[in-house]
């Protein structure tokens, strides 16, 4: 059975139509030293389990989003737009 991911603006889509960016890690501000950019651009931790990741709907809408798995059993909890998760941390 194929994976799915429910795109909020596709609806229920093969994997195969998405890109996996990366774990979803804070930007540091402008101010911040440089060791907190290197670590920002360079380096990645490489947890087990439950993390949000970067998702681009290539094959879709094109747009980007956050979606919420477990890496080992790849369990989907939830998948919203990039945009409006950073407008709601704001």
């Amino acid at each position: 059975m194929a994976s799915l991911i429910t795109c909020p603006h596709c609806g229920t889509r093969p994997k195969e139509e998405f890109s996996v960016r990366g774990a979803v890690i804070a930007r540091p501000s402008v101010s911040e030293k440089d060791e907190a950019w290197h670590r920002y651009v360079y380096v990645r931790d490489n947890p087990k389990g439950r993390y949000q990741e970067y998702w681009h709907h290539a094959a879709g809408c094109r747009r980007w989003l956050v979606v919420d798995r477990d890496n080992l059993t790849h369990e989907v909890f939830g998948v919203t737009d990039a945009q409006a998760s950073q407008e709601g941390s704001r």
